[in-house]
């Protein structure tokens, strides 16, 4: 029978799963996974993340992105595709559109690379940007090392199933920075802040942002507004972690639409963790997540083989 179709994103308490007696994290382990076969997405609570300290980061980030385009261009880097630094405005074009998202971005990776990670580079006239996104990082690491126990338990696997494959994995904290539309008219057709689209790695967390915008596209076609409240982040599965199980997690379509015209004027800002494995993780559909009503849909490849073809697909690597 086909699941019910939500209004809203479910929202489970990461508490049960922790500090919780056996039901209870049974509980929670079925109904993360209920979440993500239905609709993709998540609301947590007791994640990890005070609201100082989310505070402290939008501020620093807010200030980074209020510099001169000439000071921020200081830290843009383009043979690093965008994997680190700063990343300008309306370089990234969502998979399949030919008009490049209204955002500018920056990234911070694994703070002690491995093998061929790049270093991360930081604003030096900034210090706190470094030390906030850097604890922000560890914090969001360990709290996706959880989740992912879940969802290890969830399919059926060790609950330690994923725990060498992300360590020192090439995870993404991204802080975006979505620019005021200052003349709405001259726009491009189909020029949005983030046109629709999958997450590559295998799962996102995201503190709340600082204005409305984030859609869902539900399974029948409708776009539904996704909401969470300030003790909560969202979390949604990737395209790494669909295909590892053959679709049966949902890496679900979403975008952030553009704001009501007497708000165009204005900047949002948004801060996802993007969960990434080590690039030599196996992405071949578990055995378990195949059979006669699922037959296998995606190729053999691994972590790294794929961001590469999604990087070149976002424009981002030629």
């Amino acid at each position: 029978m086909e699941p019910a179709l939500l209004n809203e994103v479910p929202s489970l308490n990461l508490a049960d799963f922790t500090s919780g007696n056996t039901s209870e994290k049974r509980q929670f382990v079925a109904d993360l996974g209920a979440a993500f076969t239905n609709i993709g997405f998540v609301a947590i609570k007791n994640h990890g993340l005070s609201d100082t300290l989310r505070e402290k980061l939008y501020d620093v980030v807010q200030a980074f992105f209020s510099q001169p385009e000439s000071e921020k261009q200081k830290l843009e880097f383009p043979e690093l595709f965008g994997q680190r630094g700063y990343i300008g405005k309306r370089k990234e074009t969502a998979k399949g559109f030919k008009v490049a998202d209204l955002k500018e971005f920056y990234h911070i990776g694994q703070p002690d690379p491995i093998g061929s990670m790049p270093h991360n580079v930081f604003p030096e006239n900034l210090p706190e940007f470094k030390s906030l996104t850097l604890e922000v990082y560890g914090m969001f690491e360990n709290t996706g090392r959880t989740l992912l126990k879940a969802i290890a338990l969830y399919l059926e696997l060790p609950e330690d199933y994923f725990e060498d494959k992300v360590k020192n994995g090439d995870s993404l904290l991204r802080a975006l920075h979505y620019f005021p539309i200052e003349n709405p008219d001259a726009l491009e057709e189909g020029a949005v802040r983030a046109a629709a689209h999958g997450d590559i790695n295998l799962i996102t967390l995201l503190m709340g942002a600082s204005a409305e915008g984030l859609e869902v596209l539900r399974r029948d076609g409708q776009w539904i507004p996704i909401t969470a409240l300030p003790d909560q982040i969202v979390v949604n599965v990737g395209d790494m972690l669909d295909r590892l199980t053959n679709h049966k997690l949902k890496s679900t379509i979403h975008r952030v639409v553009n704001p009501p015209r007497e708000k165009m004027g204005s900047s949002r800002y948004s801060i996802p963790f993007f969960m990434h494995p080590r690039a030599d993780m196996d992405l071949t559909s578990l055995e378990s997540c195949i059979g006669p009503e699922s037959p296998k849909i995606y190729t053999d490849m691994t972590a790294g083989a794929f961001l590469d073809e999604r990087l070149r697909e976002l424009g981002l690597k030629k």
